[in-house]
């Protein structure tokens, strides 16, 4: 019993360092995504302190 938990777990270890490594479509599309949500979020912060210093 004890052998076969261990097994287990390694295959779970072993198909999350694999399933880990190639990115697919949906996965850099989620990226993307990400990314642009970064950048319009630092663009707002940047407008806020534009405005915030023009107030000065």
């Amino acid at each position: 019993m004890r052998r076969a938990v261990i097994g287990a777990a390694m295959l779970l270890a072993l198909g999350a360092v694999t399933g880990c490594e190639a990115e697919g479509p949906a996965e850099e599309a989620g990226e993307a995504i990400d990314n642009t949500a970064d950048d319009a979020g630092d663009a707002m912060e940047d407008l806020g302190d534009k405005a915030q210093d023009a107030t000065e």
